[in-house]
């Protein structure tokens, strides 16, 4: 039977996973259910269908036949990702778009993950979803292509139906990844990290906050209390820190390089501004004397993780010094500090910008490869 089908936690006890008690889960109940109803079709005909659920407590999230197959298959890490988190840009454009899909198909190259076993289709998120952080005018505009011509230059594209498309998947999938997260102790999404966009605006290629918008519905829903928003990206995670200013209820934690975009910083909850030129081990030290505080004084229930890869010496926009080593151990340390304690990890890949799209494509596995580590290690 999946261990979807079965109860969590039961009768106020302790869930042991390896080495991992999970305490604030004790009264919920994970498990599908199914309903038949008769459902019209586009052509006014009548047919019997399958609706399947995931459940947590009292919510209910519904899921696709395919999406229910996939649960059933899942073994180790679940990696959520589609070839619908990428649109066409025009040519030349900066941001690398391909990189997700070459993601996906190194860690199946390489053997990091098994396809059939471990990857899980999102499915793109509502205009009720988005409007838990973005402003209703914004997400009107955003959906159905009403920006002006300065909105779209500060964000970096041009809007079409098929950008629209893939950021509602790009954050279905981190919501997905949330949530499977909470069940399974840790879960991966091969894009995510739009943290530069705030309630009424885009900017920096970043269109809607899925790490928010996922804070959001999985705090609205009652699945959890409070959630951290670890953001190593090499860039302030600012649109994050605005939007939860004064909310008591997530914590946003941002190390960065402090001489880069964007120019005019947000206050994170905890900002950590790193000099240009930071190599592996100054960085390594800085984040082990930040994060085990914020986790031990934070207390929260889920761990959304920002892993972009923009740190790295090659990186043409990042302006400090990590190797590949050093990305992996960053993350690594991130992912087992955080399950250690409890505490369940949602990781999304950020940002990351380098002219050889296949060396960018490697390096952003690396989070994967870390977690898939991870999971194995803790007994998940």
């Amino acid at each position: 039977m999946s261990l979807w089908c079965q109860h969590l936690l039961k009768n106020n006890s302790n869930k042991v996973k390896g080495n991992v008690v999970w305490s604030f889960l004790k009264s919920k109940e994970v498990t599908f259910s199914q309903c038949c109803n008769m459902c019209a079709q586009s052509d006014g005909n009548v047919r019997q269908s399958d609706h399947w659920y995931f459940t947590i407590g009292k919510h209910k999230f519904e899921l696709t036949e395919d999406q229910k197959s996939q649960l059933d298959r899942l073994v180790h890490l679940p990696i959520i990702h589609t070839n619908k988190y990428e649109c066409t840009l025009p040519p030349n454009h900066r941001f690398p778009m391909s990189k997700f899909s070459k993601t996906f198909n190194y860690l199946v190259q390489d053997k990091v993950i098994d396809k059939a076993k471990q990857h899980i289709s999102p499915q793109p998120i509502s205009a009720t979803i988005a409007e838990l952080v973005h402003t209703k005018e914004y997400v009107d505009k955003f959906f159905n292509g009403k920006t002006s011509e300065k909105e779209q230059k500060v964000t970096g594209f041009e809007w079409s139906e098929g950008l629209a498309c893939r950021v509602r998947y790009e954050t279905g999938g981190t919501i997905l990844t949330s949530l499977i997260a909470v069940q399974r102790g840790l879960a991966s999404s091969t894009a995510g990290g739009t943290h530069h966009a705030f309630p009424d605006h885009g900017a920096g290629f970043c269109l809607m906050n899925d790490m928010a918008l996922a804070a959001r519905y999985l705090i609205k829903h009652e699945i959890v209390r409070k959630v951290l928003i670890v953001d190593l990206d090499v860039h302030q995670g600012d649109g994050t820190a605005f939007i939860f200013d004064k909310d008591p209820t997530v914590f946003t934690f941002s190390m960065h390089c402090g001489r880069n975009y964007p120019f005019r910083k947000q206050c994170s909850d905890l900002d950590v501004a790193v000099d240009v030129g930071t190599d592996d081990a100054g960085y390594q030290a800085v984040l082990k004397e930040h994060l085990p505080s914020v986790l031990s004084n934070f207390k929260p229930d889920l761990l959304i993780y920002d892993a972009g890869v923009d740190p790295h010496k090659n990186d043409e926009l990042g302006k400090l010094n990590l190797t590949d080593h050093g990305l992996y151990m960053r993350d690594y340390y991130v992912l087992d500090t955080a399950i250690a304690a409890g505490i369940p990890v949602a990781t999304v890949t950020g940002g990351g910008y380098c002219s050889d799209i296949n060396q960018l494509a490697q390096r952003q596995t690396i989070i994967h490869r870390a977690a898939s580590h991870v999971y194995k290690e803790r007994g998940l």
